[in-house]
């Protein structure tokens, strides 16, 4: 995974015999993740909130797979119930034995609001939600032949701040970016915490984390329109089409730091991997330095314990 080398799709070894679990993968990165996991011939259950979405996207799969047929499970990471019906069905798919688990969905940047059970959105959907399915799945994950947990994070992780005192907004001022900083700042802590306590339990379950650095995956255009000022808005989207035309990655690429996160026979628990080049934002996918916050022993236990306050799921590893 050095930076000179060019890792590419083509390096994903077999994953015959292995099943996997992709959240979001109605579109975009996860929509990608599920196409090549697929094609490597893996079975791929693809999670995903709209059914009808979801079968549009089961047909990419089904049509890419070399291995067993996909199928489709309802997720809405934004409903705690809805994320242990998910687990539950999982579970039952993949026979109590799962080998990879991708937290790939996400919001980005959207107008304040809350999930079903009364989270910030943000950080009930992209941290939440997630935590609580990685936590219902372990027991699978423990079943699966070197399995890992690989959690999507952000760029935008680095220059964000988690208040675990207040991670819901309910006394700060509402901000779209720096709530979404928030969710992803936890993406990361909670993937290298996760791992931790799994090292600590002599677990075989390794749990890594990735970024796509700048892919353009339409998720600008929401984060634009949650401005609600026009002239905030105008230039926010005009930023956004500077970027996309002259930075942004494509899915295709930008979805091969989370492959090789899912796939490499190289990364080791605790890692972090996302593009190499222009300041991350771009590049071939190689092993890259977490944000200083998401190493911190101290931060990881204050989220692992704010989740589980919040969610009232026993966390797993205990």
């Amino acid at each position: 995974m050095a930076a000179h080398t060019r890792w590419t799709e083509a390096d994903i070894p077999d994953q015959t015999g292995r099943t996997a679990f992709v959240t979001g993968a109605n579109s975009g990165l996860g929509l990608r993740t599920a196409e090549v996991l697929a094609g490597k011939g893996a079975r791929v259950l693809l999670g995903c909130r709209s059914p009808e979405r979801g079968a549009k996207a089961l047909e990419r799969v089904r049509a890419a797979a070399t291995g067993p047929a996909p199928e489709l499970v309802r997720l809405d990471l934004a409903d705690l119930e809805s994320v242990r019906e998910a687990a539950k069905k999982v579970q039952e798919l993949a026979e109590g034995k799962l080998d990879l688990l991708v937290n790939n969905a996400g919001l980005m940047a959207i107008p304040r609001g809350h999930t079903k059970d009364g989270f910030e959105t943000q950080f009930g959907t992209n941290h939440l939600g997630h935590a609580v399915l990685t936590w219902l799945l372990m027991p699978s994950l423990r079943n699966g032949s070197a399995a890992r947990v690989v959690t999507l994070s952000s760029v935008a992780a680095a220059g964000a701040r988690i208040d675990v005192a207040d991670p819901n907004f309910e006394r700060r001022t509402y901000n779209p970016a720096a709530a979404y900083g928030q969710s992803k700042l936890a993406n990361q802590v909670f993937a290298l915490e996760l791992d931790r306590r799994l090292r600590a339990a002599g677990e075989d379950v390794i749990s890594v984390a990735a970024h796509p650095g700048y892919t353009w995956t339409g998720l600008g255009a929401g984060m634009a329109r949650s401005y609600r000022n026009p002239v905030v808005r105008a230039l926010v989207s005009a930023g956004n089409r500077i970027g996309e035309i002259f930075i942004a990655q494509n899915v295709r690429q930008g979805t091969l730091p989370q492959l090789l996160a899912a796939t490499s026979p190289e990364v080791e628990g605790g890692d972090y991997i996302g593009p190499h080049g222009l300041g991350g934002l771009r590049g071939t996918p190689v092993k890259v330095r977490p944000v200083p916050a998401a190493k911190s022993e101290s931060l990881g236990a204050a989220v692992w314990d704010v989740t589980t306050k919040l969610t009232g799921v026993t966390p797993d590893p205990a």
